[in-house]
Parts: C-alpha cells; sequence; structure tokens
C-alpha cells in the first residue's frame, strides 16, 4: 500500500504487462530494460532487481500467463451442467489461446534462453499445460455424470487433443495465420465433441 492508502500494483504485474505492451506496439526490437521501466513508470534498475535480464523477463511473462489460465481452468469442473459443454471447453481454449499475445509466445519460441527456461519450470512443476489438461479431463468427467456427455467419452485424450493443438496455435498464430484461431479452436471443439456416426455394415457381394 501507498502512503495514502491506494494499493500499487505488484512490481511484476506491472513490469510484465509493460512488456507485452511494448512487444504488441514495436515488436521485439522494441523490448530493452530502459523501455520496459519507463513504459511501467518504475525506477530503472527495477528490471534486474527482480529479473536477471530481459530473457528472465519474458519467461517469467510466459509462466505468469499459463498460470493464470491455469486457475480459470480449475473452476471449470464447478461449472459442469451449466451452459453447454461446447461452451465451456470453448471459453478456456480462447483463454489459453489469448493467455499471451503473438509477439510474445514468438519472442519465447524463438528465444533459447526464455523457451528453455519455460520448459525447466513447466517440467519441474510450474502451472501450466498439464494443470490445464488436468482440470478438463476432470471437467469431462463431471459432464459424463450429469448425463451430458456419454459414458463412452474418452475424456483424458479429449482434453489432450484440446489443449496440444490450442498450445500449437498459441506458439505458432505470430507468424501471419491462415485462418482465425479463435475459430480454429471453436471448430476443433465441435469436432471433439461429435458423436460418430455408426456405418451400417454392408453385405458383401459374390
Amino acid at each position: 500500500m501507498s502512503p495514502r492508502g491506494i494499493a500499487i500494483p505488484d512490481v511484476r504485474e506491472r513490469l510484465f504487462d509493460a512488456a507485452e505492451r511494448i512487444l504488441a506496439r514495436e515488436g521485439p526490437s522494441g523490448l530493452t530494460s530502459r523501455a520496459v521501466t519507463t513504459e511501467a513508470g518504475c525506477a530503472k534498475g527495477m528490471l534486474h532487481k527482480h529479473f536477471e535480464g530481459l530473457d528472465e523477463l519474458v519467461a517469467e511473462l510466459v509462466l505468469a500467463r499459463f498460470a493464470r489460465t491455469a486457475r480459470l481452468a480449475e473452476d471449470l469442473p464447478a461449472r459442469a451442467g451449466e451452459s453447454t459443454v461446447a461452451a465451456n471447453l470453448t471459453e478456456i481454449g480462447h483463454a489459453l489461446l489469448t493467455s499471451l499475445n503473438p509477439t510474445t509466445a514468438g519472442l519465447a519460441a524463438s528465444t533459447p534462453a526464455a523457451s528453455l527456461r519455460i520448459r525447466e519450470a513447466l517440467k519441474a512443476g510450474a502451472p501450466g499445460f498439464d494443470a490445464i489438461q488436468h482440470s478438463i479431463t476432470t471437467y469431462l468427467d463431471a459432464e459424463i455424470n450429469t448425463g451430458r456427455l456419454p459414458p463412452t467419452t474418452d475424456t483424458t485424450t479429449t482434453a489432450l487433443a484440446l489443449v496440444g493443438t490450442v498450445h500449437h496455435l498459441l506458439m505458432t498464430t505470430w507468424e501471419p495465420p491462415t485462418q482465425d484461431p479463435r475459430a480454429q479452436t471453436k471448430n476443433l471443439v465441435k469436432t471433439l465433441l461429435a458423436t460418430p456416426t455408426p456405418t451400417t455394415p454392408t453385405t458383401p457381394t459374390t
């Protein structure tokens, strides 16, 4: 709290927000330590007080956004029976898809040090794709119990397909996409939930 009782946003979050704005506005070339602290309204040395450098800032930004989406996904099982299954899955898919702006995702993927730090953190248990996938699986299991999904639904594979595909879209749409990834996510959910139409066996001709 400030002396006047006004809450001051977390410095790390201010730096994250500033970095995202710079990347969206100017691209990776505009991301410098001074630009970030100026954009965030912080002292010049504040970035290096919290991060070793820009690579760590980018990595921690990505991990923070993944963790935020994972927290949203944690609430999904409690929504079983509400809205529609497709709407609920599409919402969490879009939340993951928009957790990072395309330039940030591209920079994280193309910077070896940042990419390595992200992989190591996720492997060590930082909330991310595995946590989101687990929440979606739990939600789908709950929807089977409500009767809105058939008991034969492979919930684990469905969750894996959704998270894996959206992850791919998230990390590649920094290149000019041929389709709107949000529409692709919606179509993916529709396909995953589609009930296969049984084929009628044909009688062999002699």
